[in-house]
């Protein structure tokens, strides 16, 4: 019985572009103008959104303080008002978050 040897062989591997893509983040389109136009709409959109945020993330938060202000110093008397206006800022700072993501998305061309 005759025994069968492995034939190995070596080959040279020449890089293509599709092992060595150094382009930045994107795709091949975002060159020239449009790589320049999208990140200026990305940087705007983010610091317009990290705003929007934070303003929503401060006008939440005086809400629900002076909501709870209300409530404990009327005692059960006031706690509708006090609840209304904790709601009030809650709702005022979950608007701001939903912006702000849009506004973000879209900087990004989403």
């Amino acid at each position: 019985m005759k025994l069968l040897q492995p034939t190995i062989t070596a080959q040279a591997v020449r890089p293509t572009s599709q092992h060595l893509d150094m382009s930045p983040i994107g795709s091949e389109n975002d060159k020239g103008a449009t790589g320049a136009a999208k990140f200026v709409t990305s940087t705007v959109g983010n610091t317009v959104g990290g705003l929007g945020r934070t303003v929503g993330g401060v006008v939440g938060a005086g809400g629900r303080g002076l909501g709870q202000t209300i409530t404990g110093a009327t005692g059960s008397a006031g706690k509708p008002v006090g609840e209304a206006i904790e709601s009030l800022g809650n709702g005022v700072e979950n608007g701001a978050n939903g912006v702000s993501k849009g506004v973000e998305d879209a900087g990004k061309w989403k």
